[in-house]
């Protein structure tokens, strides 16, 4: 069980979230399977394409899981990429 796969349905998209401090923007709500210590994986389309890094999980929301769309990701990940 060092590999799985799940189904990965958005339920929600384009959703706001405030964990802790931070806010969070273009959510994705999806029923990935997200534990402690396996979250940052990919959540892939039908087309194999990377749409959203599976990030965490709401426990007191029946476990609902979140992944931050790729679109967001991109903005935050241009800083670190050598030019």
């Amino acid at each position: 069980m060092e590999n799985s796969v799940t189904a990965g349905i958005i339920s929600a998209k384009n959703r706001r979230l405030q964990v802790a401090k931070r806010l969070y923007e273009e959510i994705f709500q999806t029923d990935a399977a997200i534990n402690p210590g396996n979250s940052g994986g990919p959540l892939i389309n039908l087309n194999g394409e990377v749409i959203g890094l599976n990030a965490f999980i709401i426990q007191s929301s029946q476990c609902l899981g979140f992944a931050i769309g790729i679109d967001a990701l991109k903005t935050q990940l241009e800083q670190y990429v050598f030019k």
